[in-house]
């Protein structure tokens, strides 16, 4: 456990600089239209990613929101703007914390944006609960995933909402090919993952961890285009450049974008997305 989240911080440390350089603030997926035809802008995209999973989970105010995973605090400030809610965000990243509350003092949201380097399995040491916990595109690193639900579900209020949107393989019916797996291996060896699990099996672990009203949905249409995008913003000069400047951990990253665009060519790879209420 401590060596993963020690190669996942080295991984964060490393790439943050270049994606921000290249790509900016919002470090997840984009939303182009259900069936991902929309022509957008990347940051647009990114923009009506977090606008439509509020939307798709219900979700119409909150006072106080964690970003569970919260890169450098993109969705948190996004969230703490749109409801004048307080967020408070972890990353293992000493290099996205730093950056995260310079950018939340950029946007004169230093007093309601916090964000710490913690580990979010220790949950159990913040004495604080939330109307609504966001959990974008950062579960998939996780290996404990029964019991990240179980904290979630604890340090929820009644009626509170989670909200997670994470990279899953398809359901394993009929069983993933040997072909299959071996592309899995690869995007988690590059990307520092814990094996991959269906968005059902994400779906028990909630309803074991005690959520009602849970929701999944496939969402890998609506972020086809993404993966695209940012492959092709990596091999212009200044990606290039950045990726060089950044070490051999953000390049072999760099190079597992083929085969995240290749899982979800496949039908292996899913963006799945749950919403489950306190």
């Amino acid at each position: 456990m401590q060596l993963l989240n020690t190669q996942i911080k080295n991984f964060y440390d490393r790439s943050t600089p270049v994606w921000l350089d290249v790509w900016g603030e919002h470090m997840h997926h984009g939303h182009y239209g259900p069936d991902g035809k929309q022509q957008k802008e990347r940051v647009a995209a990114q923009l009506d990613m977090i606008e439509a999973m509020l939307d798709w989970g219900k979700v119409s105010d909150a006072n106080q929101v964690l970003d569970a995973g919260c890169g450098v605090g993109g969705s948190a400030r996004y969230l703490a703007k749109k409801f004048d809610a307080n967020a408070l965000g972890f990353t293992l990243s000493p290099v996205q914390a730093e950056n995260a509350n310079r950018y939340n003092q950029q946007a004169g949201l230093s007093d309601q944006v916090n964000i710490e380097v913690r580990d979010m399995m220790t949950l159990t040491e913040v004495n604080q609960k939330f109307d609504l916990i966001w959990s974008m595109e950062s579960a998939e690193h996780i290996a404990e995933k029964a019991r990240l639900f179980d904290l979630f579900y604890q340090h929820l209020q009644p009626d509170g909402t989670l909200l997670m949107a994470t990279w899953c393989h398809r359901h394993p019916d009929p069983a993933l090919t040997q072909t299959e797996k071996n592309l899995l291996d690869k995007v988690c060896q590059l990307y520092h993952l814990p094996p991959m699990v269906s968005i059902n099996n994400l779906a028990t672990m909630a309803t074991n961890a005690g959520f009602k009203n849970i929701r999944t949905a496939n969402w890998s249409d609506a972020v086809s285009p993404f993966w695209k995008t940012v492959i092709r913003s990596a091999f212009t000069w200044r990606g290039m450049t950045g990726l060089l400047k950044s070490g051999s951990t953000t390049i072999k990253g760099a190079w597992a974008m083929q085969y995240m665009q290749r899982g979800y060519q496949m039908g292996l790879i899913k963006f799945g997305v749950l919403r489950g209420e306190r």
